[in-house]
């Protein structure tokens, strides 16, 4: 997806929404400062996007659900978020399946895009225990966060970010984590442009403009 194109269905998402938090995430990436960062990590998109209390179904009310909560973290973990979105093809991800969860390495040769990582990932592990859900448009994110007393995750950081090991013994639970796992990927592959067709899909707007 181009720029200039991904920058017309970013006006139209807020059009429709009004989301300060979206602002956030589609500034430009020169506008970035220090806060440019990546980390998709338990749940990035646990991870992806602003968050409502724990049950919600995303960060922004109708078909996304929940409103948004401003806590003290926010919009730190905003600005983690839109630098690892611009920074993508400098994120190296790998996600094993296992028969009770998943375990995924999120890493990066960048030392600034590193260490976003490590930040996000543990951001996103407190705000599971917390119960306070940050996310802007996956399906998966909810069922977690109303699921996180079944989940047991571990974080073991590297020198180039970090590895993610999350288990449960509910079976629903388990595919959650899996297919999560894939929404990251999509992220991690496509940036951007992922992000709002995620946001596209669960608006009702259309997910053509790729």
């Amino acid at each position: 997806m181009k720029l200039k194109r991904s920058s017309k269905i970013a006006v139209a998402v807020l059009a429709t929404l009004g989301l300060g938090a979206a602002v956030a995430v589609f500034a430009h990436p020169g506008d970035m400062g220090q806060g440019m960062m990546h980390g998709m990590g338990p749940g990035m998109m646990r991870g992806m996007g602003p968050g409502a209390a724990a049950g919600s179904h995303g960060p922004m009310g109708g078909p996304m659900a929940g409103g948004m909560q401003h806590d003290d973290a926010f919009a730190a973990d905003m600005q983690l978020v839109r630098g690892m979105l611009f920074s993508h093809d400098r994120i190296k991800r790998t996600v094993t399946n296992l028969p009770n969860g998943i375990k995924t390495v999120t890493e990066s040769d960048d030392p600034q895009v590193a260490q976003a990582i490590q930040t996000h990932v543990a951001s996103m592990v407190q705000r599971l225990g917390d119960g306070k859900e940050f996310n802007l448009f996956s399906k998966t994110i909810p069922v977690l966060f109303e699921n996180r007393d079944k989940i047991s995750t571990t974080v073991e950081t590297t020198a180039k970010g970090s590895v993610v090991t999350q288990t449960s013994s509910d079976a629903n639970v388990v595919t959650a984590l899996q297919v999560h796992a894939t929404e990251v990927d999509e992220l991690v592959r496509d940036g951007m442009a992922a992000m709002m067709r995620g946001m596209m899909a669960r608006t009702g707007g259309s997910p053509a403009q790729r």
